[in-house]
């Protein structure tokens, strides 16, 4: 996981990174990507505890601005880093003036449930993301951004998918609700794909690389280019420990497939590649093994097409598929 979610009016009630599953997020982009963050010096002495509710139940709870029993379910992060006053403050700002909501996103993985909401203008959003005891991990209000030049707009390489079997788009898609990298220029269109087995990526100790589905798995080539870079020693991350982000991408291949558009496939399994730099690959030749290195939390691709192989100033381009029109959150890809 990483913590750059897009500026812009935002504000972030949460522990940095809670959302996501993992992202080649450039921490070049850190500081015009970084959230402002409504900071608190003490936790209310007043809060009152109340009964657990469920999570669908929470937009009828900010309606009725229920907000002492909204604060009461939050994570204990949370409540270290916000006072229920500076919570009701800011939730009845960004809350002001919107009657109703949609769900756009409801996703449950590993026993956690992420919900998104805009209103009927789709200016105004909520994201939540719930733990299995419903405490809630994060709370986001946010004021939609699109960018419909770039999304109308499609490779001019046609790509397969870049594995074999049936994988799962975590973060994919044309806005920050179902895929929290559009924000971000430098990985607009990414996809961030693991591998789910009756609602559960892993089976066994999460704390272990090897029980996750996805871990190991051959990556291949989605479309004919140059290998021009690759990245193949950096240790995997333990999942559900600490990430790294010095070497955001890990482990990488990039191809060019010369016109101008270069596909990423990062956060490969350490010592794995099995390219090299100016080796030619046609679509389906294996690069390398799914792993956990670089910014990432548990094992998957990050996968995306921008136009250069430089990870700091390229801008993504949006994936002209062969055979859909595109992937989005909670759908799966298979091949």
């Amino acid at each position: 996981m990483n913590n750059i979610i897009s500026q812009r009016n935002l504000i972030l009630l949460s522990l940095a990174g809670i959302l996501t599953v993992g992202s080649l997020a450039a921490s070049a982009s850190a500081e015009s990507a970084k959230p402002e963050v409504v900071s608190a010096n003490s936790v209310s002495k007043g809060a009152v505890a109340a009964a657990s509710f469920r999570p669908d139940e929470l937009l009828k709870l900010l309606q009725q601005e229920k907000y002492e029993r909204i604060y009461g379910q939050l994570g204990a992060g949370f409540k270290k880093q916000f006072s229920l006053k500076d919570f009701k403050k800011q939730v009845s700002l960004n809350h002001k003036n919107v009657t109703s909501y949609k769900l756009v996103s409801h996703l449950l993985i590993n026993n956690t449930s992420y919900y998104a909401w805009k209103d009927p203008k789709g200016k105004k959003t909520i994201q939540a993301l719930f733990d299995r005891k419903n405490k809630i991990e994060a709370l986001i209000f946010n004021t939609m951004q699109q960018y419909p030049e770039t999304d109308a707009k499609r490779t001019q390489t046609t790509f397969e998918l870049p594995f074999q079997g049936k994988w799962f788009v975590y973060w994919g898609g044309t806005n920050e609700l179902i895929n929290y990298h559009y924000g971000a220029e430098q990985q607009r269109y990414a996809y961030d794909l693991i591998v789910v087995n009756n609602g559960f990526s892993y089976k066994g100790d999460a704390t272990k690389n090897e029980s996750y589905f996805a871990f190991g798995k051959p990556i291949l080539a989605a479309a004919a280019g140059k290998v021009v870079k690759i990245v193949n020693d950096i240790q995997d991350n333990k999942p559900v420990g600490k990430e790294n982000t010095e070497q955001i991408a890990g482990n990488h291949v990039i191809i060019d497939h010369g016109n101008g558009e270069f596909s990423y496939y990062a956060h490969l399994q350490k010592g794995s590649v099995s390219v090299k730099t100016g080796d030619v690959v046609k679509a389906g030749d294996t690069l390398g093994k799914c792993g956990n290195s670089g910014n990432s939390s548990e094992p998957h691709l990050h996968f995306e097409v921008a136009d250069s192989a430089e990870l700091y100033t390229t801008k993504s381009l949006r994936v002209h598929w062969k055979d859909a029109d595109d992937y989005e959150q909670g759908a799966y890809m298979i091949r």
